[in-house]
């Protein structure tokens, strides 16, 4: 189609009742000429029916004006109208003249000339605005404007979530209720009965879906058929304790405070429930005071929650000195108070925390009924004796006789120290003095890098 626009010496013969060759052969009478009659039917030459089977369009520029864009040129320009250099065979822009007759501000097409082009398959299109002296553009084979999209066939799914609040509310009023429940614990030395359901229970915990999924003792059928009805006797744990591990199970959130915190906390590791142990976590790290730091450290050892030791041990570093006069100090594991003493930042002197481990000693001796020297064994091997004065020493070995609590070889050690004026045959770990460390005039000589 190109091809005939490009070289008019290809194109058929003229047809004076074709309007395809009125509108690109008629020079003399001008654009906007006198209408041409309208043919009925299709055009009936074969170039003229290629051109109804493509997808040609005819346009004419329309200048936009600066600062406004026409309604029509903005039709035109949605549709994809482009305009291109005017072919041979139409006159050039230079001669015409503004007397001549050209594109005008009307540019007016017949009626008959509209429907036959329409027909032939080209859109043809009035331009108002125009300016005089412009050559309309050539016809352009233009690619098909992009199909509408079209809607998904299938159906659309999405999962909505409603108040949580509320749910969590319903959720809290079943929590030892019992009505609907199916299953009952008996808890406590003071065996307070404890309702819940089975099916709360065994989705949330696998401990409570091993516990209830066995079948009563003596039945023949399978564990998972024939649930137990209980009860169920928990006798060393706290009613409020197992309340406290209900209401999780059943709202995801727990009442906690400083008095069943670390119990909680133990329930959580022995059920099994990871969130809880985070909740209970976080909320001792937060509620952490002198009476109850030394029982947070001994379960966070116990539990293995690194994160929990390391606050409690930097807690203890603050305040050693109020600490190692609570009840938790005394009730600490061996382990645990070796791990302690092995610290650089404790805010004790070393002569203070002798005596502290002196006292804790003799209360683990009266609780596990083994003596003195054996239950502080790996205690007393963290205590820097060499940072002691000599007057000091003496003391120590006096109240050691009663006792036997340090070694003799550890005394013997911090003499020869004093002795020698430096840490010969002493780790050096113990000659470190602590951040609460009284200095003593013999310190100068364990410094190993003293000159």
């Amino acid at each position: 189609m190109c091809c005939l626009f490009q070289n008019p010496s290809r194109l058929p013969p003229f047809t004076p009742t074709c309007p395809i060759h009125r509108l690109l052969r008629s020079k003399a009478t001008g654009w906007g000429a006198s209408p041409v009659p309208a043919v009925p039917g299709p055009c009936r030459e074969p170039w003229q029916r290629y051109a109804a089977r493509t997808e040609t369009r005819a346009c004419f520029p329309i200048p936009i004006p600066s600062g406004k864009r026409p309604a029509r040129a903005a039709s035109a320009a949605r549709v994809g109208f482009t305009a291109s250099p005017p072919p041979p065979f139409l006159p050039p822009a230079a001669s015409l003249t503004a007397g001549q007759p050209g594109p005008s501000a009307a540019c007016q097409v017949s009626l008959a000339m509209r429907h036959a082009v329409r027909r032939s398959g080209l859109l043809p299109a009035a331009c108002p605005g125009w300016p005089a002296g412009l050559p309309p553009a050539c016809l352009r084979r233009l690619p098909p404007p992009p199909s509408p999209r079209q809607p998904m066939a299938g159906p659309c799914s999405a999962r909505l979530q409603g108040e949580a609040a509320a749910f969590t509310a319903a959720l809290r009023t079943l929590v030892n209720n019992p009505q609907f429940s199916d299953v009952t614990f008996v808890v406590g030395q003071e065996q307070q009965k404890v309702f819940a359901h089975r099916c709360v229970l065994a989705c949330r915990c696998q401990a409570f879906q091993g516990m209830l999924g066995q079948g009563p003792a003596g039945s023949e059928d399978s564990p998972s058929s024939i649930p137990p009805q209980g009860p169920f006797i928990l006798g060393n744990v706290q009613p409020e304790v197992f309340l406290a591990v209900i209401e999780f199970l059943y709202t995801n959130s727990v009442t906690l405070n400083s008095h069943i915190a670390l119990e909680v906390l133990t329930s959580s590791v022995e059920y099994g429930l990871q969130d809880l142990c985070k909740l209970c976590v976080k909320f001792i790290k937060d509620t952490l005071n002198v009476e109850q730091v030394c029982e947070a450290l001994q379960a966070a050892v116990t539990y293995g929650q690194a994160d929990l030791q390391q606050h409690c041990l930097a807690f203890i570093e603050g305040c050693t000195a109020a600490v190692v006069r609570t009840q938790g100090f005394h009730e600490l594991s061996d382990v645990v108070l070796a791990r302690v003493l092995r610290s650089d930042r404790l805010a004790v002197d070393e002569l203070d925390l002798v005596q502290a481990v002196r006292e804790w000693a003799h209360v683990s001796s009266a609780v596990l009924e083994r003596p003195v020297p054996e239950v502080a064994a790996l205690p007393v091997r963290e205590l820097r004796l060499p940072l002691l004065a000599p007057s000091e020493l003496v003391t120590l070995e006096s109240h050691n006789q009663r006792d036997l609590l340090i070694p003799a070889e550890s005394i013997a050690a911090a003499w020869r120290s004093h002795a020698l004026r430096k840490g010969s045959g002493v780790p050096s770990r113990l000659c470190r003095p602590r951040r609460g460390t009284r200095p003593r005039d013999h310190h100068r000589h364990l410094d190993p890098h003293a000159k």
